[in-house]
């Protein structure tokens, strides 16, 4: 059995978009002979982007998973999504795997989401290694993407081959470890050759170098080295796989995925130096009272599984992907889901290959499978066997923005509900919440893209159609002045009326104080009994402000004075009479409108701090200072919240996806009187519409 996870391989291919990942694995499961014929995202036809928003962006949005198995070994590649607004789904993912393959665009070199992905490798201690792709391009340079990768991924970067011809004539690869020399030809065939007489002197150069990286963490190759001992290649392997293993470097490879070229030294580097699940070692939990527990990944142990994503399926219902870690699972059985305290119960254990699952009887440690109707499990769950441990869960990436989202039919009011329920079980990266002041459902996620392919699948899955639309903001009212005003109700035309009478003196409190209400009635010229009725009319009248009809906060009313009739008075006149003595008051205390302002916290690299501060004073922002953070600049302001409802795409284009932000709520502030008055104009008009 420990044979059998010695050879498991669990490589998570990670990156910025359109680095290839997705054409790297669909050549690597057509030259191990999983497919017949080489899938391309321009034709939608690949086995790992299958989904049909996946087809139409041309991009992934989902983890993918499939095995295939060479000269033994068997591997399960996560094809994980490279667009920020699908990043939640890649993060959720990279726990689970042993090693990180980063596919680096030989063109671009890396992108945002690859210093994403690097952070991640470095915050779960995972060892990588960097595949220079695309080298058949135009402009492709492998020697400017290495010094690139050395800051992106924050790690020394330590070339395993270098790259035969540039551009159109990439056809070969010299392989620094073994000096050896190949070219390929169309089909991804390598035939042995010499080495180009124009590149010995930098491969002599390259493999000195290399010989230098690893006996540096070995301190009796170290002392061979230094005395001019020849080191042999055994010993250089054995030890670059430990320094492979502690992650204290990346090695990089060379390839063009279109091209088949390299496509065999990442099989091998895979096989030969990435950690299997016994490499990778223990996993610490938690029991339950809080103690860290360890736990092995040993086939005779207790069951012990992680749920890291969940797929909805609205037929089949909910799938959970698990990575068994340690333990050895049957085709059916009871487990204990430990974060939910429940017992779970499944029929059938499957395997995920692209859009296919296939059923197995066993799964080993480091093996990762799926069940179906499992009924309290959700990502970030532990499972076990019994035991109460579980497995720490990463926090789910925050929401960077909002839409308000309605049915585009009345009817499907409770489905859409109902779908998008479903589909958070799904998509970490999606908040939903109802905003009861404005009246309206709001979906947050990455950006307008995730948003918008949220509302595709809901369309796809759930046969509901969606609209989504910029949220109204919650503004306030306030007031500027002192004043005291009579509230007056009478009705008394025979039989059993109503009388009601109250002075009140409303007046302006300091910013955040909401509302307070003060009794200051003597001599029972109002009965103590009805006072609560005046504050209820008070607070009732308040809530439609009187400028656009939004809740009016930060004032104080005092009844002072007032009378009654022994008869025809009631808590309701009384009532009635706060809420006219209110309406009386805020027609004369210079009412003005007030915003939610939003303490907003931007990461960006340092070139991009004066175009950001620009930004932040054109949107009425005002920046409170800078703090400095991994090589970048952080910048924290109060800003409108109307200014930066759609912050998210405009941060992503002035930083080229390589800003980041949070924001949260702050405080309220009045709002710029030539602005309040195309607010007030503007929600009247919509009012009346």
């Amino acid at each position: 059995m420990s044979e059998d996870i010695k050879t498991m391989r669990n490589v998570a291919l990670a990156g910025h978009g359109g680095a290839g990942k997705t054409t790297l694995a669909e050549a690597m499961l057509f030259k191990a002979g999983v497919t017949n014929r080489l899938g391309k995202v321009e034709e939608g036809n690949t086995v790992m982007d299958f989904q049909p928003e996946e087809t139409k962006k041309q991009q992934s949005i989902n983890t993918s998973f499939i095995k295939y198995t060479h000269n033994k070994h068997t591997i399960t590649l996560m094809d994980t999504p490279g667009d920020q607004n699908f990043f939640s789904a890649a993060k959720t993912c990279f726990p689970v795997a042993d090693s990180m393959a980063f596919v680096i665009d030989g063109v671009g070199g890396p992108s945002a989401m690859t210093e994403e992905a690097g952070a991640c490798a470095l915050e779960n201690n995972l060892p990588g290694v960097v595949i220079v792709n695309k080298l058949d391009r135009e402009r492709s340079d492998f020697d400017t993407c290495i010094s690139a990768c050395k800051s992106a991924l924050k790690k020394k970067i330590v070339p395993i081959c270098f790259p035969i011809g540039q551009e159109d004539n990439f056809k070969g690869l010299v392989n620094i470890v073994s000096g050896q020399a190949y070219e390929y030809d169309g089909e991804g065939k390598a035939t042995r050759i010499d080495i180009p007489a124009d590149m010995a002197d930098e491969v002599a150069l390259a493999k000195e170098e290399f010989v230098e990286n690893i006996a540096e963490l070995n301190d009796d190759l170290l002392e061979k080295y230094l005395e001019g001992e020849e080191i042999t290649e055994d010993e250089l392997k054995v030890t670059f796989r430990q320094g492979v293993l502690d992650a204290e470097f990346y090695p990089a490879i060379c390839t063009s995925a279109t091209k088949m070229i390299g496509i065999d030294i990442v099989f091998n580097f895979i096989n030969d130096f990435m950690p299997s699940p016994l490499d990778r070692g223990d996993w610490t939990a938690t029991d339950a009272n809080g103690e860290e527990v360890i736990v092995s990944p040993d086939p005779e142990a207790e069951f012990c599984g992680f749920v890291f994503a969940t797929i909805v399926d609205p037929y089949a219902g909910r799938l959970s992907l698990f990575r068994v870690i340690s333990g050895t699972l049957g085709k059916e059985g009871n487990i204990l889901n430990v974060t939910k305290d429940s017992k779970e119960r499944f029929s059938q254990l499957l395997e995920i290959a692209g859009k296919e699952q296939k059923t197995i009887t066993s799964a080993l440690p480091g093996s990762i499978v799926a069940v179906a109707k499992l009924k309290d499990t959700l990502t970030g769950d532990t499972l076990t066997g019994g035991k109460e441990i579980q497995i720490p869960a990463p926090a789910p990436m925050p929401p960077v923005i909002s839409f308000a989202i309605s049915p585009k039919s009345k009817n499907d009011e409770d489905k859409i509900h109902e779908a998008i329920r479903k589909i958070l079980e799904e998509d970490t990266g999606l908040q939903l919440k109802r905003e009861e002041e404005t009246k309206q459902t709001i979906l947050s996620g990455r950006g307008l893209v995730h948003i918008e392919t949220t509302a595709d699948k809901i369309l796809r899955k759930f046969n509901v159609a969606m609209e989504i639309a910029t949220p109204k903001v919650a503004y306030r009212e306030t007031f500027k002045k002192k004043i005291r005003v009579q509230g007056k109700h009478k009705k008394q035309s025979g039989g059993h009326g109503q009388f009601g009478d109250c002075w009140i003196i409303l007046e302006p409190l300091p910013k955040g104080r909401g509302f307070e209400f003060v009794d200051k009635i003597v001599g029972g010229v109002i009965p103590k009994n009805y006072i609560p009725a005046v504050e209820a009319g008070v607070r009732e009248s308040s809530t439609n402000g009187i400028l656009a009809g939004f809740p009016c906060v930060d004032f104080r009313v005092t009844v002072d004075y007032g009378s009654y009739h022994s008869v025809d008075s009631s808590e309701m006149a009384f009532k009635t009479a706060g809420s006219i003595a209110f309406k009386n008051a805020a027609k004369d205390a210079r009412a003005v409108l007030l915003e939610p302002i939003m303490k907003v916290s931007v990461k960006v690299p340092e070139d991009a701090t004066g175009d950001i501060m620009g930004d932040m004073n054109s949107r009425r922002g005002r920046v409170l200072g800078m703090d400095s953070e991994d090589e970048k600049q952080i910048i924290n302001a109060l800003v409108p919240m109307s200014e930066i409802l759609r912050y998210a795409p405009d941060l992503s284009s002035m930083t080229g996806g390589r800003g980041t932000f949070t924001m949260e709520f702050e405080h309220y502030d009045e709002v710029p009187g030539d602005l309040s008055k195309k607010i007030i104009e503007r929600v009247n008009a919509e009012k009346e519409a």
